[in-house]
């Protein structure tokens, strides 16, 4: 279950921006998990819970957002959903397919209290 190793290095990268912005309490952190990744967001979530248990990210929230997979047309210049992973152009049936989303894997932002605050 590679979603574990994920989630700890979303509790690593998390915890180490804390410490550099000097923040408190981390509320929520989103993350944009893309269709192409082959991540189970449940799979994910569990593994972010039980990775954070005994962390001072016990308490905080993680908000994934799963990206669709889109794509341009190298041909006909045309912008379209990929559905079922057919790479195919639905307008002049090409092949020549540029991925525009759906392989993102990144932490999007992290809600939490200033410690001055």
């Amino acid at each position: 279950m590679h979603e574990l190793a994920i989630a700890e290095s979303i509790i690593k990268t998390v915890l180490d921006e804390a410490e550099k912005r000097n923040l408190a309490r981390i509320k929520k952190i989103a993350v944009r998990v893309g269709a192409l990744t082959d991540i189970v967001p449940d799979a994910l979530q569990f593994g972010f819970e039980a990775a954070s248990a005994d962390t001072e990210l016990a308490a905080t929230r993680l908000e994934i957002k799963t990206i669709p997979v889109t794509g341009k047309c190298k041909s006909c210049g045309n912008e379209f959903n990929i559905e079922e992973h057919i790479f195919i152009c639905p307008f002049c049936e090409s092949f020549d397919i540029e991925i525009t989303s759906g392989d993102e894997l990144d932490i999007e932002y992290i809600e939490a209290d200033d410690r001055s605050d």
